[in-house]
């Protein structure tokens, strides 16, 4: 095979996260996005060694473990979903072996558990940030998620799956109003244009929504995208166009009921969510969800897991696996809006969480408070520099870190402590692999894990896994 050279092959397994596996001419080739079973055309784009990477070009025939048709007008070209077209169950063994085929080679027999789905397939998501754009150069607005496999082109995804309908009636209410209104997006390239991303956060178990309008400060950008011919361009001022937003929300008929309308002001280069600025249109700036009895006050950047019946799934788990011994003292480090902190609090006598968002922080405080938890204490930093300052030392340690996990500094400084049990929570399993490979050359053993799909429909899945120290 040379580069360049397009070809076609059966895809006969898929790695995670989304590597499809072929073998063409004994060559092994890497097809992203690819599943098991269907036979595909590809065009070879990197070539090195004794194997070969591809970029999709065209499912020539499905597999046979797809469905004919799917529920999702938007699959294929939306790149936010990678496995709709599969029953969920074999989703679940896919994952399912992908992780066991990291952690395996690692660790060995490390007392697998399989996998445990999410008690809601479809409709599940808590928090989605859609972007502004358009969906071909000089198209239309356009308001959603990314074209698979683009980092410009957006589609507008008005029929999503895995989101609750408030959702989509929110974001066809949104790009209604300003595509009438001939509002500008932000251009990444040129860094010019007003709107930028819509985040949507809804509570399952109380039903309130959080929505936030993401946009630059550039007002006098109104209309940097070519006219339709139909839109009327919008003459007045930033505070009126949002106040007739607000309106158009408010009219909407939601299942659930808006905790706040907010407008966020962002004008960093990059493209990515967050606030020079945040000002409260209506209502509040934080909403409520209830996980396993307990309250959880969210605020926009909080983190929070994005399936709250897949999260009660996940923390019963945790619970499981720390068992109902009364620890004196455990760490909760990562420990996002203290969720987990909290869950841990009956069977500890004092629970320190560590985490380097100071706003999320804050909302752990609160929700122990909410929560009458007198024994939980948080604290901000990052936990590279906070661990190795902490006076208390721990007997059990749980261990939540972001998708790269763990610094190795920081995971040098967590081995010091030198408990007898860890916990520990991951949403990348190749991350997973790699700081297992640290804790097991230092003393600790892997005794029993399991998988918690957390992501239907997505190429996501969470592992929890309880290390022991040798004897």
């Amino acid at each position: 095979m040379k580069k360049g050279e397009i070809r076609e092959g059966i895809v006969e397994e898929i790695d995670f996260p989304n590597k499809g596996i072929l073998q063409i001419d004994g060559e092994k080739v890497i097809v992203k996005n690819a599943l098991p079973g269907q036979k595909i055309r590809f065009v070879v784009n990197k070539k090195r060694g004794g194997r070969a990477e591809g970029r999709l070009l065209e499912v020539l025939e499905p597999s046979d473990l797809e469905n004919t048709t799917t529920s999702c007008p938007h699959f294929g070209a939306c790149g936010g979903c990678l496995y709709q077209s599969l029953p969920y169950e074999e989703q679940l063994a896919i994952k399912a072996r992908q992780v066991d085929d990291l952690i395996r080679p690692v660790c060995g027999d490390w007392g697998f558990e399989g996998i445990k789905g999410s008690p809601a397939h479809s409709g599940y998501r808590n928090k989605m940030e859609f972007s502004f754009g358009d969906e071909y150069k000089n198209g239309p607005l356009a308001l959603g998620m990314h074209r698979r496999g683009s980092f410009y082109d957006i589609i507008t995804t008005q029929e999503c799956q895995i989101v609750h309908l408030d959702f989509c009636r929110i974001l066809g209410a949104t790009l209604d109003y300003f595509a009438a209104r001939n509002v500008s997006y932000y251009k990444k390239l040129q860094h010019v244009g007003y709107l930028r991303h819509l985040l949507v956060r809804r509570a399952v178990k109380t039903g309130e929504i959080l929505v936030a309008l993401v946009t630059t400060s550039q007002t006098d950008e109104w209309q940097s995208r070519p006219s339709q011919g139909t839109e009327i361009p919008f003459a007045g001022d930033e505070k009126e166009l949002l106040a007739g937003w607000q309106r158009a929300l408010e009219s909407l008929n939601l299942e659930g009921i808006f905790a706040g309308i907010l407008h966020i002001r962002n004008d960093s280069l990059a493209d990515v969510v967050q606030s020079d600025s945040t000002k409260i249109l209506t209502g509040r700036d934080y909403f409520y969800e209830e996980l396993l009895g307990l309250k959880f006050r969210i605020t926009p950047f909080s983190f929070f897991q994005t399936n709250s019946l897949g999260a009660e799934v996940l923390y019963q788990t945790v619970r499981e696996y720390i068992g109902e011994r009364r620890t004196r003292v455990v760490f909760d480090l990562y420990s996002g809006t203290g969720t987990i902190a909290q869950l841990l609090s009956p069977v500890a006598d004092q629970v320190v969480g560590v985490e380097i968002v100071g706003e999320a922080v804050e909302a752990a405080r609160e929700n122990a408070r909410l929560n009458g938890l007198d024994n939980c204490r948080f604290l901000a930093g990052d936990v590279l520099k906070v661990v190795g300052e902490l006076e208390e030392k721990p007997d059990l340690i749980v261990l939540d870190p972001p998708r790269d996990g763990i610094h190795p500094k920081a995971l040098k400084k967590i081995i010091d402590f030198e408990v007898e049990r860890m916990v520990y929570v991951s949403c990348k399993p190749t991350s997973l692999s790699r700081d297992l490979q640290v804790l097991l050359e230092n003393g600790y053993q892997v005794d029993r894990g399991c998988c918690v799909d957390m992501f239907p429909a997505t190429a996501g899945i969470e592992t929890v896994c309880h290390l022991r120290k040798r004897p």
